[in-house]
């Protein structure tokens, strides 16, 4: 028999190529199914747009009266309309939209959460690998975590006489414990097989921490860091009240002043949603470098 009859015969008697290609090509289609996205998508959001809706419908009724201190809804987009419909303006050094003031809050955040992510991440390892460094330093952490952010402010002042340190300063010490807390957990928590792997392969310190340390505790670091990013958030807002600046915080201290009311509703709402979208970006990043099994 020829070579050629042999690979005619091959075909005939293994026709698998043609079936895989049919699996594949239908494997492909069931990945895009625009139903099944849709559906994910109003799932999702239709709730959430039920409940504010009804909240707001709540708000407008309570705070329809003359008598009520609060403005309603309707009244909150009648007089600040120009802050939610331009928040990108810019007139001066001091009269910019929210937009601006909220990313001007958020370059503060980023390098004190930042400095936090890291030392804390550092110190958290130390902690959760050293039973010495653990007895000595966690009773220190445990006292600190539990002083409030604003208590931090006047101290941070006297020793950086300039309001910008000062409230990275606020950022950095108020969000790095629950990232020191959670590494530690997390490093106390590796597998005794890991270790084990480790001493096998002759890894030093630093090996190790890259290898083994950190992937085997990343859920537990990003739980810290979501936590982390939160307290950073809140603690700019309030550290800008008292230091000035053009940040959302003093924003809302100087419509205080003002009596605008409108405009700090408006203002809380532009912080929520920043915080909101923060945590679900630490949580989306922490999702790929665990591959999913951190908390969402």
């Amino acid at each position: 028999m020829s070579i050629q009859a042999v690979e005619d015969t091959k075909v005939k008697a293994f026709p698998a190529k043609p079936a895989e290609v049919v699996a594949f090509t239908a494997k492909a289609r069931r990945r895009i199914d625009p139903v099944g996205v849709a559906t994910k998508v109003a799932s999702a959001l239709v709730p959430p747009a039920i409940v504010i809706a009804l909240l707001l419908v709540v708000w407008q009724v309570a705070c329809s009266s003359p008598t009520a201190s609060l403005p309603p809804p309707s009244q909150v987009w009648n007089e600040a309309y120009d802050l939610i419909a331009h928040p990108f303006f810019d007139n001066g050094p001091q009269d910019i939209g929210l937009a601006w003031r909220v990313l001007i809050s958020l370059q503060r955040v980023a390098i004190g959460f930042g400095m936090a992510a890291v030392v804390g991440v550092a110190l958290g390892a130390l902690v959760g690998q050293s039973i010495w460094a653990m007895r000595g330093l966690d009773p220190v952490f445990q006292i600190l975590r539990t002083v409030p952010p604003l208590a931090w402010l006047p101290l941070s002042l006297a020793a950086f006489r300039d309001s910008n340190p000062s409230a990275l300063f606020v950022i950095f010490i108020t969000s790095i414990w629950p990232v020191i807390i959670n590494t530690a957990v997390g490093v106390r928590n590796i597998p005794q097989d890991y270790r084990n792997v480790a001493r096998i392969l002759r890894l030093n310190q630093l090996e190790f921490f890259i290898k083994i340390m950190v992937p085997a505790a990343a859920p537990y670091i990003f739980t810290g860091l979501r936590i982390g990013i939160g307290l950073s958030w809140l603690a700019i807002v309030a550290a800008e009240m008292l230091t000035g600046g053009v940040g959302i915080g003093f924003f809302i201290w100087d419509a205080w002043n003002s009596s605008r009311l409108t405009d700090i509703i408006v203002a809380l709402a532009y912080i929520g949603v920043t915080g909101f979208c923060l945590d679900r970006l630490v949580a989306a990043v922490g999702a790929f470098v665990t591959r999913g099994t951190t908390a969402k």
